[in-house]
């Protein structure tokens, strides 16, 4: 039997976007990978329309909105960009197309027929910076409401292949997030088990932030940076979350070579519910008696304390100098090595 005969047919992608900047869009567009479109025909995707990329007109475009949610076109991924807008009082006004219909209605016609549906982004997910503040456009995520079960699609929702929504929670995503898990679902390789708790893929969101992390170094030694340009760790003073947030950022880097962290910026928990609401500038350690209230992930306070103070005590000079400098002031002693 060749090639052909044996080739699944293509899976038909809808893209849409709703309450947000469009970001995660952009971000995709520097996907690892020659050409964006190739590469999604490669996986087994046909792209049936994205907002920003494709050339349709408005009536060619509800046309096929239409034929979707009737199932004249089989919907086999539906993507969602950006929050839902309920508002004003859950009739979903604030978000209307040119033809008067809402989005939320349009989203939740196209849920019932898609046989995955893919929250792209912290705001599709959770609701993101779009329901930051008073949250006037009552905006949420298809299936949480920060970090509630809910959201527009209901806690029991499931799409037609049986998944709940998959959460490629970021703001914006890592473009290869996107596509491995669409390269995923288009092979049929992604089951229950492969989503952590918030529905959020397993192959980035099994990893901390911290993994990977250039600073880490100096996170050991709590020699912590005291203003944005120090190369020392961000997280005593700066408000660095990156040893408690799901992302692999630091291992896949952006781009092939950035991050935040790596960047002088402190991980804000993008990926998590709630990261738009800390309570306080991201720019800024909460602490109780000198303590940091948000602690490394599955360490307990007392530990982190006694951790703490022993690693500030043996931190080298070279560290200590170094944390506080934009460049590196100190550099490592050369021994010479024997072979034993």
């Amino acid at each position: 039997m060749n090639e052909l005969a044996v080739r699944k047919e293509s899976l038909n992608l809808l893209w849409l976007q709703s309450g947000g900047c469009g970001g995660c869009t952009l971000s995709l567009l520097n996907a690892d990978c020659r050409n964006l479109f190739d590469t999604l025909k490669a996986i087994g995707i046909n792209l049936l329309w994205h907002p920003s990329l494709s050339e349709q007109s408005a009536n060619e475009a509800r046309e096929i909105f239409e034929a979707c949610a009737s199932g004249a076109t089989r919907l086999d991924i539906l993507c969602l960009e950006g929050a839902v807008l309920k508002g004003p009082n859950g009739s979903g006004g604030f978000h209307r197309m040119t033809h008067g219909e809402s989005m939320m209605n349009l989203v939740e016609r196209l849920a019932k027929v898609a046989g995955h549906t893919v929250a792209v982004g912290s705001c599709a997910a959770f609701g993101g910076i779009t329901a930051g503040g008073g949250n006037h456009t009552e905006a949420c995520g298809l299936q949480y409401e920060d970090d509630t079960q809910g959201g527009l699609l209901g806690e029991d929702y499931r799409a037609q292949a049986g998944l709940p929504v998959v959460n490629i929670a970021g703001c914006p995503t890592h473009p290869n997030w996107v596509i491995e898990t669409l390269s995923a679902l288009a092979s049929g390789d992604m089951r229950d088990k492969d989503l952590d708790v918030f529905h959020r893929p397993r192959l980035y969101a099994d990893h901390l932030v911290h993994h990977g992390c250039t600073r880490n170094e100096y996170y050991e030694f709590k020699a912590s940076a005291l203003k944005p340009s120090d190369l020392g760790c961000l997280m005593e003073h700066m408000g660095c979350k990156g040893t408690q947030v799901h992302a692999d950022c630091n291992i896949r880097l952006w781009n092939g070579e950035g991050s935040c962290t790596r960047g002088g910026y402190a991980c804000i928990a993008c990926t998590e519910p709630g990261f738009e609401e800390p309570g306080h500038a991201f720019g800024i350690t909460p602490k109780i008696a000198g303590i940091p209230i948000g602690l490394p992930t599955d360490m307990p306070k007392a530990w982190f304390v006694a951790l703490a103070s022993l690693s500030k005590s043996a931190t080298p000079k070279r560290v200590k100098e170094n944390a506080v400098s934009d460049h590196q002031v100190i550099t490592p002693a050369t021994k010479r090595l024997r072979p034993k």
